[in-house]
């Protein structure tokens, strides 16, 4: 089934680029940079104006279907959905995945409909466990910077079936020890963009994403 291939790739890839800007044009180009830094895990967010635009482009531009080494393999998806409206609108413009910053079990009964893999955001063993009752297969533990990496292992010692993925405040400092500490993955938010962001200089997300995937690959032994 699909939604399993996308949950796995999400779990090979390791690093998910959140990404925000002030236009669809901008956060695409910010997808692309990611991408061709070795990013293949975009999360577009709804924040961004018109965010549905940047995503159906991208979704044309690029697929989970492709080989996994081609330039046009990524796999695009949809963050900071609060409810199953602007899921399921997202999921008509191509998004392959749905990010929440919150557990909202309407929007997950929604992606469930479509067999779309959905991560809700949690912070408490009660949302992570609600959120596996539903047949959640990723929890996003939001916000990241609110805890330690030690904290995967105190969940997962009640749920040791809890696959986290911590998103906030992760950088290439601690990605290691979140990785180490059990993540099944890492979101890489206003770390990633930043610089570019402040110079306008676009190519620094492309370096910044290379600097991402070689942390992971060295956190993980790869």
């Amino acid at each position: 089934m699909k939604k399993h291939k996308v949950i796995q790739q999400v779990a090979e890839a390791g690093v998910v680029a959140v990404l925000r800007a002030d236009s669809a044009e901008e956060v695409a180009e910010m997808a692309r940079r990611a991408i061709k830094g070795g990013i293949k895990i975009i999360e577009i967010t709804m924040t961004v104006p018109f965010a549905l635009r940047a995503i159906e482009q991208l979704a044309r531009e690029y697929s989970s279907a492709a080989d996994p080494s081609s330039e046009q393999f990524a796999v695009i998806g949809v963050g900071t959905v609060l409810d199953p409206e602007t899921a399921r609108a997202a999921i008509l413009a191509g998004a392959e995945f749905v990010v929440a910053p919150a557990f909202n079990a309407d929007t997950i009964k929604l992606c469930n409909r479509y067999a779309i893999p959905v991560l809700p955001g949690a912070m408490t063993i009660h949302e992570i466990q609600s959120a596996l009752e539903l047949g959640v297969d990723v929890v996003k533990l939001f916000p990241g910077n609110l805890f330690q990496p030690s904290i995967i292992s105190a969940i997962k010692g009640p749920l040791p079936q809890a696959n986290l993925m911590p998103t906030g405040g992760v950088s290439l400092d601690n990605l290691k020890d979140w990785i180490k500490a059990g993540a099944v993955a890492v979101g890489i938010g206003s770390d990633l963009t930043k610089d570019a962001v402040k110079t306008g200089d676009l190519t620094l997300i492309e370096k910044k994403s290379a600097a991402y995937i070689e942390a992971y690959r060295s956190a993980k032994g790869l």
